[in-house]
């Protein structure tokens, strides 16, 4: 069930209604929310929804139990274990349905073979075996539509009880509601604990003026990205570069990797757009994921802009447990290369995802000893004038830009052959050629959307509340205009459901 869909509409539509109407029936009220999210997530497969559930009912005990052994002045070493245990079937669970095949086909298997060739053929034989047997049971693995999502939300609410950060929800209802939450159920925001579970436990009060017109402000500004300039440029532009670079010069190339890096924005800052929008018509809070990407004037400055509640959660739970930047450079440098290269593991299952992630860690680290050497990452330091500053944004965006390339290639051999192209300036086929005025508009316009991110979006969508209901409903009906005329047909999945 995708977001910009009538089947979506008609299922929050009597979802809203539902939920405001058992607002004196609190019990009932987070009975029907959850039920309402499992039917969400069972659309897609009930078996899903069933591992969800377990999911929510073993870290919720787990994280009970943690706390009863703080209540009990048990050994600290006990709940050390408990974490361990939880924190190895959140992992276990996430690993078996994401990288069980990755694991077989990518890695062991490609390894074997050069040594059974060499042994003999009494060896290949064996492996050949080997795969035949194995092949038909991965083909069976089918990955939970946003498990890494909310695994991380176990993990960090686990983590957190286990740190005294949080309390236990009160109840494993409370819990429940919190990771299975429809509107950031399959592609985020990561919303912490201590944000979402006390607005889960007292519930919205009926009372409280429900602040619509932000609310519809932030959906129509995703629907928008999504479907209006999202498709576009995936459908017009960036897929076919990615599909047959071979067909395409370089300038289609980069014309094609620029698309990409606003296709992505586009479609998941709308995805987050809209899940914000949604629960906030339902009095649910979340926080913002995104501030303006491209504009960053380093790559550190990216990443505190870009996904912030994956960002920021890989800072919290893994950077800084690896000992962050508090033991030397050169163990800085290695925490960064680890965490990136876990957190491009995170996003997929392929080497090419290993590889982005790594990029990201090396410049990271190359980086922060450049700008130590330059005095640059004091605290207080004065800020950049405006002419460097442009600078450091268009280079910055054309290292992510160029990063793209590996994240969104999928396998190595298609990254071979965009980087081949873009050594080409010439192409055979000069009909092939995707530069148009309608091209360069529609990459800009999603480029300029950064201007409505984060702070500045909410203020957008609150002077809008604040005007006419006529301006709202002028937007409104501009939107549904460009949908209709630029929207390709059929709605394509948003990206972030792959991971």
């Amino acid at each position: 069930m995708l977001f910009p869909t009538t089947a979506f509409a008609v299922f929050f539509f009597v979802v809203f209604q539902i939920h405001w109407a058992l607002a004196g029936y609190p019990r009932a009220r987070k009975i029907f929310l959850l039920a309402a999210s499992l039917f969400f997530y069972g659309f897609w497969s009930w078996k899903f929804a069933g591992m969800l559930l377990a999911s929510a009912v073993i870290n919720h005990a787990v994280a009970v139990r943690m706390d009863d052994l703080v209540r009990t002045a048990a050994p600290a070493r006990s709940r050390r274990r408990w974490l361990v245990g939880i924190v190895a079937f959140n992992l276990g669970l996430l690993g078996f349905f994401k990288y069980t095949g990755f694991f077989f086909a990518d890695a062991l298997f490609p390894l074997l073979r050069p040594i059974c060739l060499r042994l003999g053929p009494a060896a290949v034989t064996w492996l050949v075996g080997v795969q035949e047997n194995i092949y038909p049971w991965l083909a069976q693995i089918v990955l939970p539509v946003g498990i890494s999502f909310f695994t991380f939300q176990a993990l960090s609410y686990v983590v957190d009880v286990h740190r005294r950060h949080v309390a236990p929800a009160d109840s494993w209802l409370d819990f429940a509601n919190y990771l299975a939450f429809f509107p950031q159920l399959v592609a985020g925001p990561i919303v912490r604990a201590a944000d979402l579970v006390p607005q889960m436990e007292r519930m919205p009060d009926r009372t409280a003026p429900i602040e619509a017109a932000p609310a519809v402000f932030l959906i129509l500004a995703g629907l928008f990205k999504k479907t209006v300039v999202a498709n576009w440029l995936a459908a017009r532009l960036a897929d076919p570069v990615f599909a047959w670079p071979e067909r395409f010069a370089g300038p289609d190339v980069i014309l094609g990797v620029y698309a990409y890096a606003v296709q992505i924005y586009c479609d998941f800052s709308a995805y987050s757009d809209i899940a914000i929008g949604s629960a906030l018509l339902m009095g649910f809070r979340f926080p913002a994921n995104f501030n303006a990407p491209y504009f960053a004037t380093n790559l550190q400055d990216f990443w505190r802009r870009w996904h912030i509640s994956l960002s920021s959660w890989l800072r919290d739970y893994l950077y800084v447990p690896l000992g962050g930047s508090r033991r030397g450079a050169i163990r800085t440098y290695a925490n960064l290369l680890i965490t990136f290269l876990l957190g491009g593991l995170w996003h997929g299952a392929a080497w090419t995802f290993l590889a982005w992630g790594a990029f990201h860690g090396m410049y990271l680290a190359l980086e922060r000893a450049v700008r130590g050497r330059l005095g640059l990452t004091r605290r207080h330091a004065a800020p950049a004038p405006w002419p460097l500053a442009l600078l450091g944004r268009i280079w910055i965006f054309h290292v992510v830009c160029f990063s793209w390339i590996l994240f969104r290639g999928g396998r190595l051999e298609t990254v071979s052959a965009m980087f081949r192209s873009l050594a080409h300036w010439r192409t055979a086929v000069p009909e092939l050629t995707l530069w148009s005025t309608l091209s360069v508009a529609m990459v800009t316009i999603g480029f300029v959307t950064q201007f409505l991110d984060g702070d500045r979006l909410w203020r957008a969508a609150r002077t809008v509340a604040a005007g006419p209901a006529w301006a709202l409903a002028a937007a409104a009906a501009a939107v549904l205009t460009g949908i209709l005329a630029l929207g390709p047909e059929g709605v394509a999945p948003f990206i972030y459901f792959q991971f």
